[in-house]
């Protein structure tokens, strides 16, 4: 019934997809752009709040994007808010192994507030995404900006994106428990 992908990262979670809404399911195993189908659901535009953003040099590998230390990376972390609520629903950090970028995306990323996924679709970039983990852990400095305490419990997914055979972008997006439930 689920990827390969998804079904050993659920195995090794604490999180049961049976005791979620179907809409956090949809959340936690889309392989689709989380910005679009958080419009669809809630019929509302979104907009990226760019919380931190800077290009830098690794310190160390990260084995996920199968690169090694100093390799130029653009680290992120925004909100996706809602256009007209001003609410905010998602927060996502990810990280981009730059040199594996089309130029347009990385422009774009860098100068401007649209969600990756729109960038990738104007440059019509085919990709793969990779469900590494999902999890619940402590909102903690995070639960203000979503609207919760910091010892709320947010659901948690990581996954990768490759293009052409290569991963270049680890994301991880969060959301409350208590958000987007039936």
């Amino acid at each position: 019934m689920l990827r390969i992908d998804l079904r050993e990262s659920l195995c090794h979670s604490t999180v049961d997809p049976q005791l979620l809404s179907s809409f956090q399911r949809i959340l936690l195993t889309t392989d689709g752009t989380v910005t679009e189908i958080l419009e669809a659901h809630l019929w509302e535009a979104m907009r990226i709040v760019k919380l931190y953003q800077d290009c830098i040099e690794t310190d160390a590998s990260i084995p996920y994007l199968d690169i090694g230390p100093h390799a130029p990376v653009l680290v992120r972390k925004i909100i996706l808010r809602g256009e007209s609520s001003e609410r905010n629903y998602i927060y996502a950090e990810s990280i981009v192994a730059l040199d594996r970028l089309d130029d347009r995306i990385r422009q774009g990323l860098i100068e401007t507030q649209k969600p990756v996924g729109q960038l990738m679709l104007e440059a019509r970039l085919e990709t793969f995404r990779e469900i590494l983990s999902c999890c619940y852990e402590p909102a903690e400095e995070i639960g203000e900006s979503l609207g919760v305490s910091p010892d709320a419990r947010l659901i948690s997914r990581t996954y990768r994106v490759f293009a052409n055979r290569q991963p270049f972008m680890l994301i991880t997006e969060k959301f409350p428990e208590t958000a987007f439930t039936d």
